[in-house]
């Protein structure tokens, strides 16, 4: 099935990217995570975009999307994800969203009527967790003096897991040293600057989570915040599961919209 690339502006005028394949009735709208792109969910659309209407996009910043935003902030990367949804016009959608990206889908999803589900994949594990500014502070101020370290020998022990395969490793730290440590640590800086359990409060769909068991997800605390919120593990896998398991991962998201009854209605 053929993907049809076009683009948006955002609420600030920065070009987003995205691609569409297929006609269903519900959107399946993936968000990828920090110095990703649309491109990680390809399995999924090959998967998913005979019954659904696919959309990978691009957050600002990344893959083919402008990258002139002055202001990187956590609402700029909600209005992205609204921009899309409210320019695709669907039925309904479902959006699916990856590290990062998690508690900007939340904002997202509060806005859009069309919104039926959130999916979280290996995010907001434990929304009340905060971390201390001074941490923060130094992770960003590694990627900024030496990225290369932070990528090849610090970073791995949190995205990778024992059943990560090698080339998925490969090719993500491959992608992360595409891009200038100042940039990196700008595209992230708004997710640890703003309030994730605010955010999360504001959700009223069910969010379902597809995670690995690499850190614990603290399922009674995100009850606290989401209405509506329980989570499928994929074990022994890292931060990717849709890049290190993409048949695993399919089938848990699968079974997630025939939970919500949502698989019934995904095709045209």
């Amino acid at each position: 099935m053929t993907a049809m690339q076009t683009e948006v502006l955002s609420a600030d005028g920065v070009r987003i990217s995205y691609e569409r394949t297929g006609t269903g009735r519900t959107a399946l709208v993936f968000v990828h995570g920090w110095l990703g792109s649309g491109r990680w969910w390809d399995a999924q659309r090959t998967t998913f975009s005979t019954r659904y209407s696919v959309v990978q996009l691009d957050l600002a910043g990344h893959g083919a999307s402008g990258h002139n935003r002055v202001r990187h902030g956590a609402d700029a990367y909600a209005r992205d994800i609204v921009a899309v949804v409210n320019a695709i016009d669907p039925e309904r959608a479902v959006l699916v969203a990856h590290s990062m990206s998690g508690v900007y889908a939340a904002l997202a999803a509060a806005e859009l009527r069309r919104v039926v589900a959130l999916v979280l994949v290996d995010t907001l594990k434990n929304v009340e967790l905060v971390l201390p500014p001074e941490q923060v502070d130094s992770m960003l101020g590694l990627y900024r003096s030496d990225f290369r370290t932070a990528v090849e020998r610090v970073l791995p022990a949190w995205l990778f897991g024992p059943a990560t395969p090698p080339e998925v490793a490969q090719r993500l730290q491959r992608e992360f040293l595409e891009r200038d440590g100042t940039e990196a640590a700008a595209l992230l800086e708004p997710l640890y600057r703003c309030d994730a359990r605010a955010a999360c409060d504001r959700v009223t769909v069910p969010v379902r989570a597809i995670s690995s068991d690499l850190q614990p997800t603290d399922v009674e605390a995100n009850r606290r915040h989401f209405p509506d919120f329980s989570v499928r593990l994929l074990p022994g896998l890292g931060h990717y599961p849709m890049l290190e398991a993409p048949a695993a991962f399919d089938a848990a998201l699968e079974e997630v919209l025939a939970e919500l009854r949502l698989g019934d209605i995904g095709d045209r």
